[in-house]
């Protein structure tokens, strides 16, 4: 599992994912599980990999930053 996502793109994608989460505890019952949606983006930014860059050959981080 070789890393696909950039510092930028890794920080920009733990901050959206902690933001959306934190909309867990301001939605209302109905839409409360929809905010664990920000799981993906902050599991994939902690992990410095994408998925969904991998199939698509997106790369972000330079290639010396590869794992």
């Amino acid at each position: 599992m070789q890393a696909n996502v950039g510092n930028t793109d890794r920080a920009l994608r733990i901050v959206a994912g902690l933001i959306i989460l934190s909309l867990y505890f301001v939605l209302g019952d109905g839409l409360r599980w929809a905010a664990l949606i920000g799981l993906v983006p902050l599991v994939t930014g902690l992990a410095g990999w994408c998925p969904l860059y991998t199939l698509l050959g997106i790369r972000t981080c330079s290639r010396r930053t590869q794992a």
